[in-house]
């Protein structure tokens, strides 16, 4: 029982500081260091200096996968089934981690730990981030003494959306700023402090940058480093890095490579030679990307050794949360187009790009690029499919390299023990020998679902194949789902086809859990899941079945496929309550989920304002450069833009300078539902000066972190009139912005939810 005013003592001597490095996006055949292609010095000195596992398994997905690392529990038991923005009212999906499982970093601070968390968070609710809380959700409100990261699923790497603890950060606009380098900083900063200020203490450092995430953004000097690296393509790197993981003894001699899927579209189908060098270029960036960010978490690790804590530092480097990402779709340069489910062509891109500076273009500020579905796949080589899927291993099955010097002989046999992000916790408590809490401020405690992996730290057999002692895992993302049982892998695909979401989002409401083909691998001597034996073993497929419904029940799983509703129902995606808002100059960095849809629904917004001569500045601007929307004066014009995720740029403006002095700005915007056009018109003082049509209306989000600001356009700015600019803050005086939402959208009961609950 852990209680705030008793202490508690740690059972062993000395105690180990613990370092939890976790990648984003990044696949099992990316890194150099297991067979791959792109140079990860930090992580081959980790596997130098201590073990590696090559059947350790996530969620395939972000939140879910952050949410069982910190607790020991399987990701619905956590509340977490999907991405905190997808967050439902179902127990399994409400996207907040309960009080009554504790996060790893609330019980060891209980035991002296001193506790820190740098990075991507992605497991706070949405619309929990504004300047009003909930904290109790924030980073510091899960045991981290010192947080400094992003709360988002993803932010721009050149003007990451920022917080210290509870404050907003800015960070320099210039051009030498990269977030996993100012990280890096970070971090070593607070173990400096940490040594001055309690160097009797250990400490926990959660490290989780937002790289490999998309957009893939990184100088042009580390892209340059792998140019003509890729040029054969996809197909041909899957298999040459197939080649090198049997020579490493990565993966079993007699693993067999799996095919392509067949509706992803082949290296040998592009012909087009502006395109081909497109999708050469996009690797390019995402391989100096990996490396960059490895080559930072690097810097941390050498701090260990300048600290002289080096020796008795337990580090789990996890390589990815999940697999490599296919939310790139045909390759794009505007990552939220598929997230939006918004149909487009590569050539359509490409005279953005274009018109953007041409591929020099791509990993800078101008582009939230993301590199094309089938780079995704041959990362995760040498297994099927890619993030999202959980009932194949190429979403789930990532890397991790554990080091300890003082506790861990280095070994470079794989252990291949089945092993999930679950049990983490489990082998920290294990290796201090304390008990799991049964209370922890007075919540009685869930169980843990994961077990501690200690036991694998000695391999005392390296010719066998250890099942290990896990003998039981669920998995389940968007309807994909799988089980794993005592070296048996039952799964099935779902209807979510992650490099075709447009595609299959379409028949989404049509889908009946109940009428998905399940396979069946026996994965102790099938290692890549290319043999389906459900034929051959239906008795066996039947009771893995019903343990999986089981294991569902138990863990707050149902509905299955829970995570789908707001692609269905984009209106019942997460937003703020309101209906009408007063806001004035000091309303900065509002969370896009917190925020007025001014984008996406009908909307008035008048403005109270006094003008100078010649005004200029943003008056108001919701989202960043790869979206958004924004208001502005230039030179006494007064400007609109709706910025849709780059690909269209619908513009309206006056015709004359507005005089000085004050005056009432109407923008009034006219959306009758996401698929349609929208008409937006401006009014000063009550006559129109100017409107535009918004040929295609963004239904979901703008971007994932950037933020509402009124008088201000904070972070990456919405339209290039004024990005060299930036902020452009307003010269006049906003007196108030008056925002009233006209939701012509009427609440209405899908096919989905009596389909998910049979």
């Amino acid at each position: 029982m852990i209680r705030r005013e008793e202490p508690n003592y740690i059972p062993i001597e000395n105690p180990p500081n613990i370092l939890i490095i976790l990648l984003d996006d990044v696949g099992f055949g990316q890194a150099d260091t297991f067979g791959g292609e792109i140079h990860t010095p930090t992580l081959s000195r980790l596997w130098d200096e201590g073990i590696a596992y090559n059947t350790f398994h996530t969620t395939s997905i972000c939140s879910p996968t952050r949410a069982a690392l910190l607790t020991g529990r399987n990701h619905h038991r956590a509340q977490t089934g999907s991405i905190t923005e997808r967050a439902l009212d179902w127990d399994g999906y409400l996207g907040v981690i309960p009080k009554t499982s504790a996060t790893v970093a609330e019980v060891l601070r209980e035991y002296g730990y001193k506790t820190s968390a740098f990075g991507k968070w992605h497991n706070t609710p949405a619309n929990e981030t504004t300047a009003m809380g909930p904290f109790d959700r924030w980073p510091t409100g899960y045991g981290f003494d010192y947080f400094y990261g992003f709360l988002a699923g993803e932010t721009s790497q050149y003007e990451p959306r920022l917080y210290e603890n509870l404050n907003p950060i800015e960070p320099p606009h210039n051009e030498t700023y990269h977030l996993s380098e100012d990280m890096a900083d970070k971090a070593i900063g607070w173990m400096r402090h940490h040594r001055s200020y309690s160097p009797d203490k250990p400490f926990l450092m959660y490290w989780a940058p937002g790289a490999a995430h998309g957009p893939h953004h990184i100088f042009k000097e580390w892209a340059d480093k792998y140019k003509g690296k890729f040029d054969d393509g996809w197909d041909e790197y899957q298999k040459r890095v197939f080649n090198n993981q049997k020579a490493l003894g990565w993966i079993p001699a007699d693993a067999e490579l799996t095919p392509r899927p067949n509706d992803m579209e082949a290296w040998e189908d592009i012909t087009d030679e502006e395109e081909i060098d497109f999708q050469r270029r996009l690797m390019e960036v995402y391989a100096g990307f990996v490396e960059h960010v490895d080559v930072q978490a690097g810097k941390v690790i050498s701090e260990l050794d300048n600290l002289g804590i080096r020796d008795n530092t337990l580090v789990f480097y996890i390589f990815g949360d999940n697999g490599a990402s296919a939310a790139g779709q045909e390759g794009s340069i505007s990552e939220l187009l598929a997230q939006n489910q918004i149909p487009n062509t590569v050539e359509e891109q490409l005279e953005v790009l274009d018109e953007l500076g041409g591929l020099d273009a791509l990993g800078t500020r101008k582009t939230e690029n993301i590199y094309h579905a089938a780079w995704a796949w041959a990362g995760d080589v040498p297994f099927r499919y890619t993030k999202l899927v959980a009932s194949h291993f190429g979403g789930t099955r990532n890397p991790m390299v554990i080091s300890w010097p003082d506790g861990i002989t280095p070994d470079k046999t794989p252990r291949s023990q089945f092993h999930h992000v679950n049990d983490i916790v489990p082998t920290i408590y294990d290796i201090l020998e304390i008990t799991p809490p049964e209370e922890v401020y007075g919540f009685k405690q869930d169980p843990f679902d994961g077990i501690s992996m200690e036991y694998t730290f000695k391999n005392t057999n390296k010719d066998a194949k250890p099942l290990g002692k896990k003998k039981v895992q669920y998995f389940e993302n968007f309807g994909s789902r799988g089980i794993y049982v005592n070296g048996w892998y039952a799964c099935t695909f779902g209807p979510l086809i992650p490099w075709d979401t447009a595609g299959s989002g379409n028949d989404l409401d049509d889908w009946d859990a109940s009428d998905d083909d399940w396979e069946l691998y026996h994965i102790t001597e099938d290692f890549t899941q290319k043999h389906d034996l459900a034929s051959k073993y239906p008795k066996r497929l039947k009771l893995m079945k019903q343990l999986f419904l089981k294991e569902a029940k138990r863990n707050s799983a149902f509905p299955i496929g829970g995570g789908l509703w707001t692609r269905i129902h984009p209106e019942d995606r997460i937003a703020s309550p309101y209906s009408s808002w007063v806001f004035d100059e000091s309303t900065t960095r509002m969370p896009e989920f917190s925020a007025p849809g001014l984008g996406r629904e009908s909307n008035l917004v008048t403005l109270d304002v006094n003008l100078g001569e010649n005004a200029s500045g943003v008056l108001y601007a919701l989202g960043g450069s790869s979206g958004g929307v924004s208001l502005f004066m230039d030179n006494g014009v007064l400007k609109y833009e709706y910025n849709m995720l780059l690909l269209e740029r619908y513009q309206a403006a006056s015709s004359e300078t507005i005089p000085a002095g004050h005056h009432t700005i109407e923008v009034e915007t006219t959306i009758e539902s996401p698929y349609s056009p929208g008409e937006v018109v401006l009014r000063v003082d009550g006559s129109e000066v100017g409107r535009t049509t918004i040929e295609q209306v963004v239904p979901g989000a703008f971007t994932a972190s950037e933020t509402f600001d009124v008088g201000t356009d904070l972070g990456a700015p919405v339209s290039l009139d004024y990005a060299d600019r930036t902020p452009f803050e307003f010269d006049g005086t906003i007196n108030t912005v008056k925002v009233a939402m006209e939701n012509a959208m009427e609440p209405y009961l899908s096919p989905l939810l009596p389909a998910v609950l049979d």
